[in-house]
């Protein structure tokens, strides 16, 4: 089974304060038996998250690099080429996704890259809207 993680179960997975940390990381535990992807831009989405944190839930940005690493360690890395990407953001155009959605847009291109089983995420409803060809293997971990 292929399992496509959305940042947003990522960075609870790794703050243990988070309301979906044990959910989030009990998703993560799961990769050991089955094959782990996420976009190439979940990783600067995890950066950036991480290190702007209100205190004191932030991380230094060697902390969040070394989750980062951790990820890359057991994830494959999914990653759109030229076409893929202007393919995407036409199909975003088309189907009128305003601003930042375009950022989970990108990611569920990905997903389909993946031929992902299932797409963890925490923005299911959302995640649903923006890809329904998607809908039943979008799911919260």
């Amino acid at each position: 089974m292929i399992l496509f993680f959305d940042t947003s179960v990522l960075i609870p997975a790794f703050l243990q304060t988070h309301v979906h940390h044990e959910r989030s990381n009990n998703a993560l535990a799961k990769t050991a038996e089955h094959s782990a992807t996420c976009g190439a831009h979940t990783l600067a989405e995890f950066y950036s998250v991480l290190t702007r944190l209100p205190s004191p839930h932030r991380l230094d940005p060697d902390q969040a690099l070394f989750g980062i690493e951790q990820i890359a360690g057991h994830f494959q890395i999914i990653t759109l080429n030229s076409d893929e990407y202007l393919n995407e953001l036409r199909r975003a155009t088309a189907g009128k996704t305003p601003g930042g959605q375009i950022y989970d847009a990108l990611l569920l291109s990905c997903a389909r890259k993946a031929n992902a089983d299932q797409i963890l995420t925490w923005n299911v409803k959302h995640f649903q809207a923006l890809a329904p060809d998607l809908a039943n293997r979008i799911v919260t971990p």
